[in-house]
């Protein structure tokens, strides 16, 4: 069996389908969707968006510096896709949607109240790439939904049924087959 070789393009899939939430400084707010996003450092924690300057929520993240990056799950499927495709020129997505903004600790922009985790970034650096400017920002503040907590805790992610994006297509995590470092991990029957 061989492989076709294709031309240049992005196959690094699966990767989070987030919502990002943005304010300007008069106030107004928008929601839109982003695949093209990511850690680039743990210490000091920063993360990054690729975005088109001519969305509407382009000019908001330029105009503060800041926005919230929204895990999304299965519940919010249907919102993560149209907020992909519809523009917050033309309609209240936050409305239309019905998700609930709420007030972060350190940002202007709104965090999603339906989200089991928030972001607080600050950009530090912006990157002109071609079709895309990357924003490279810090991650000020994580919210973490108290639902999905145990006792002890710690945090269950997994249970919230996070949703990813591979090749056009919205995909839900699938069941765990390791933890990090499980395959060097010494077990009683290894010693």
């Amino acid at each position: 069996m061989g492989k076709q070789i294709w031309k240049p393009g992005n196959m690094l899939y699966p990767l989070p389908a987030v919502l990002v939430s943005v304010a300007d400084r008069e106030g107004n707010k928008n929601l839109f969707t982003v695949a093209w996003t990511g850690t680039i450092c743990s210490d000091p924690p920063m993360v990054s968006i690729s975005v088109r300057p001519e969305r509407y929520s382009y000019h908001m993240i330029e105009e503060t510096g800041e926005f919230v990056i929204n895990l999304t799950t299965e519940a919010l499927a249907y919102a993560a896709d149209y907020c992909g495709v519809k523009s917050g020129r033309d309609v209240d997505k936050w409305q239309k949607m019905k998700l609930t903004p709420v007030a972060g600790e350190h940002v202007g922009a709104p965090m999603v109240a339906e989200s089991p985790v928030n972001l607080e970034c600050k950009v530090t650096q912006k990157l002109e790439l071609g079709t895309h400017h990357m924003f490279l920002a810090k991650v000020l503040a994580v919210h973490a939904d108290e639902r999905y907590m145990d006792r002890t805790g710690r945090f269950h992610l997994n249970d919230a049924k996070p949703l990813v994006y591979s090749h056009g297509r919205y995909l839900s995590v699938g069941k765990e087959i390791g933890s990090f470092g499980y395959s060097v991990k010494k077990t009683k029957k290894n010693r």
